[in-house]
């Protein structure tokens, strides 16, 4: 299925400045039940957004109204833990298209990019920087611009450079996934094979 594509994106964040995220407490292990990619974002970080009786945790940075926007801002090593796409999936149903971070886990930043969510990896200095100015200024926004691979906080200017697989930026840029991609070289496979003797 086909992505939003994504080149630039202007926007406020939420700030998660928690270590050691993992897939579990992204998304519990009992909500694993389903088999579409919908869904899953009203029980993104279950756990920790509500109580037992189902009231919503007020101190819980997603509950706060004074967050929003689609960027997620988390602590370091976020993602790690069992290989679940799923957890992948709740971020982007939520309506978070970045997460950054100074250290994903390998499968969920490449979960995430297969379902059209931008992991962006950048130094603990940049991060901490990010934190700060949240804390002071909910309101503070972030460009994130693929094209450029860099992530500016706007509010000083403050700039970091991120890594991310040509082919996989590629198809973000275009909103494909990896049948999205193969589909749109439909007709250089069929050449290829029609003119490769067997």
């Amino acid at each position: 299925m086909a992505y939003d594509k994504f080149n630039i994106l202007t926007s406020t964040a939420v700030p998660l400045p928690i270590e050691n995220v993992d897939t579990d407490q992204i998304i519990p292990a009992r909500f694993l039940k389903a088999t579409e990619r919908k869904g899953f974002g009203d029980n993104l970080f279950r756990d920790w957004r509500y109580n037992s009786d189902g009231s919503l945790k007020a101190d819980f940075p997603l509950n706060d109204s004074e967050y929003g926007g689609k960027i997620l801002v988390g602590g370091k090593n976020f993602g790690s833990g069992s290989s679940r796409e799923h957890a992948a999936w709740a971020v982007y149903d939520y309506g978070f298209r970045c997460v950054v971070s100074s250290f994903f886990a390998d499968i969920f930043k490449n979960n995430c990019l297969n379902v059209g969510v931008l992991p962006v990896q950048i130094s603990p200095e940049f991060l901490e920087n990010i934190f700060s100015a949240l804390e002071t200024d909910p309101k503070t926004e972030l460009e994130i611009s693929l094209p450029e691979q860099t992530i500016t906080l706007l509010s000083t200017g403050e700039k970091e450079t991120f890594a991310i697989n040509d082919y996989k930026k590629d198809n973000m840029l275009n909103g494909f996934d990896d049948i999205d991609y193969l589909l749109n070289i439909k007709s250089d496979i069929e050449d290829f094979a029609k003119n490769t003797p067997l």
